[in-house]
């Protein structure tokens, strides 16, 4: 099965693609390889056809790998897609699989593990490493007392609270997310209530506690 696959990698940065097709075609399978550097791209090739697994980089300008997943999920459900990221975090996996990704593996393990990952997403099957998984089941069985954790807010709010922890002013925000001003002031107004926060400052913090990735 693995034989016919059309693996299509997408990242914006171009080496990185060309070091996830080194490993791909280097692995004894004859596989197609293509590429994309961005989510509006990799939507025209999986819609032009032949594309069977999708390689998602979670933060990409412009339309990010979250939103690119809920695309995929919703019109191409034949495709598997599997994610590669720099975030090792718990967070960003369940959001990942949320969203309707297969897979989840980070960038560090992708000389080791990335062959593996395709071949079982393609297969039908879930893949994640075991130290992440267990991470998850960790964060899954937080206690009903806890205080609110990033779970609590929407896929957008994460992502304007991961911008706003990284020190990003929101004029910034809103070009890269493809937002206005007013709209980015309204996600952070309701991260703020969601979180029980009343400033910034306090937002910055409760991220660096919370060890929100802040690139």
């Amino acid at each position: 099965m693995t034989d016919s696959l059309e693996v299509l990698i997408v990242d914006d940065h171009a080496i990185v693609r060309e070091g996830l097709a080194r490993i791909l075609l280097a692995c004894g399978h004859p596989w197609r390889v293509s590429e994309a550097a961005t989510g509006f791209q990799a939507l025209d090739r999986v819609r032009a056809g032949g594309v069977d697994v999708v390689i998602v980089d979670m933060s990409m300008p412009g339309m990010s790998g979250l939103e690119l997943i809920h695309r995929l999920h919703a019109d191409h459900t034949d495709v598997a897609v599997l994610v590669l990221s720099m975030h090792a975090e718990e967070q960003y996996a369940l959001r990942a699989f949320r969203a309707g990704a297969n897979g989840y593996l980070t960038k560090d393990r992708a000389g080791i593990e990335l062959v593996a990952a395709v071949c079982k997403v393609a297969g039908g099957g879930a893949y994640v490493t075991a130290s992440l998984a267990e991470q998850m089941v960790l964060g899954m069985h937080g206690g009903a007392s806890a205080p609110p954790g990033p779970e609590q807010l929407s896929d957008r709010e994460f992502e304007v609270l991961r911008r706003i922890v990284a020190g990003q002013p929101p004029g910034e925000i809103a070009e890269e997310l493809h937002l206005s001003v007013k709209t980015v002031s309204t996600h952070k107004r309701r991260i703020l209530d969601k979180l029980g926060l009343n400033s910034t400052a306090a937002l910055i913090r409760y991220g660096m506690e919370h060890g929100i990735p802040v690139n």
